[in-house]
């Protein structure tokens, strides 16, 4: 875990926004002496940071590296609460089975965990997803809602324009929703969502919501069998894409878009989530446990549920299913 004091010295520079900080200001900021201010930086510097020093004006970090750890991430990142801690572990099983051990150890709102590799990451129905080292973007968040367990589902939804505003913003493309959970780019898949829960009878007691995203994959990097229908945002953009900056803008988004969540319901965000949604009005085929029903999209409850027409024009809820577009 990152120090309290690394901490405040990448917020100084978040807050600096750019500008150059004098060694004797962040001595000040970080209560410490101007030569433990120089140790600080010299350790940023090892791990990859550009550092500029000029005499009488101070520091300035002018590039981040391609890794998605504690300081990469806290470097220029505007939130109040989500990111403010951060568990990075550089390979895992699965950073959704740590997510959960930690919510059950109190850790607070907000906290992430993130690691560059995944030996045994897995999406919706246990279905494994492919999670090379140092290519994408692997990550859990926990929320503590103070809502009862049948709200849950929307948050996937919630997560899904987040993510999808976010990819928008950083990497100049308009991905697509397939819902519930399929982020898209050019019809292939490039983000997964897992939404689980903690929670009594009557009380979430946490969300954990997995976010796996291809980022610098190239096609080579894909098992054969994925290669007709997965993607990355490298692929699709046609060049590499610096991950914490993405994770920077998911994390903004997605507190914006909760905090607006709590504040008015989930009106809003179901508004937000159909900008990107691909299917509807469209035909389609929902694969569920019981079978598969076809017909039309007629687009989402106030609930997150499916609403699908078949031909007899009778009105289908989908609450979990693989949705094949026609």
């Amino acid at each position: 875990m990152q120090s309290p004091i690394r901490k405040r010295l990448l917020e100084a520079f978040t807050a600096a926004e750019g500008e150059f900080l004098s060694g004797q200001a962040l001595a000040d900021i970080l209560q410490c002496s101007r030569t433990a201010v120089w140790k600080h930086m010299e350790e940023l510097r090892k791990e990859g940071f550009e550092i500029e020093a000029i005499r009488k004006k101070g520091y300035r970090i002018n590039k981040i590296t391609d890794k998605v750890t504690e300081n990469e991430i806290q470097l220029g990142l505007h939130t109040n609460v989500l990111g403010k801690v951060i568990h990075y572990v550089e390979t895992v099983d699965s950073t959704q089975k740590v997510a959960h051990q930690l919510a059950q150890d109190g850790f607070p709102e907000g906290t992430i965990v993130i690691a560059e590799e995944q030996n045994h990451g897995r999406g919706r129905l246990m279905r494994q997803w492919h999670s090379p080292k140092a290519s994408g973007i692997w990550m859990s968040v926990i929320l503590r809602p103070n809502l009862p367990p049948f709200k849950a589902p929307q948050f996937t939804l919630i997560t899904a324009a987040a993510v999808a505003q976010a990819i928008a913003d950083t990497c100049y493309v308009k991905p697509e929703i397939k819902w519930p959970n399929d982020i898209l780019l050019n019809g292939k898949k490039v983000t997964g969502i897992l939404t689980e829960l903690q929670a009594e009878s009557d009380k979430i007691n946490a969300i954990i919501i997995g976010i796996g995203i291809n980022v610098n994959h190239t096609v080579e990097d894909f098992p054969k069998n994925l290669r007709s229908t997965a993607t990355s945002l490298a692929i699709a953009t046609g060049k590499k894409q610096l991950r914490a900056q993405i994770v920077q803008a998911i994390l903004e988004r997605l507190e914006a878009y909760y905090q607006l969540y709590i504040e008015k319901g989930f009106a809003p965000l179901k508004l937000l989530w159909e900008n990107f949604e691909v299917s509807i009005g469209k035909k389609i085929i929902a694969h569920t446990i019981a079978g598969s029903i076809s017909g039309i999209a007629r687009g989402i409850s106030e609930d997150g549920i499916l609403k699908l027409e078949d031909e007899d024009g009778k009105i289908h809820e989908i609450y979990s299913a693989d949705i094949e577009v026609q």
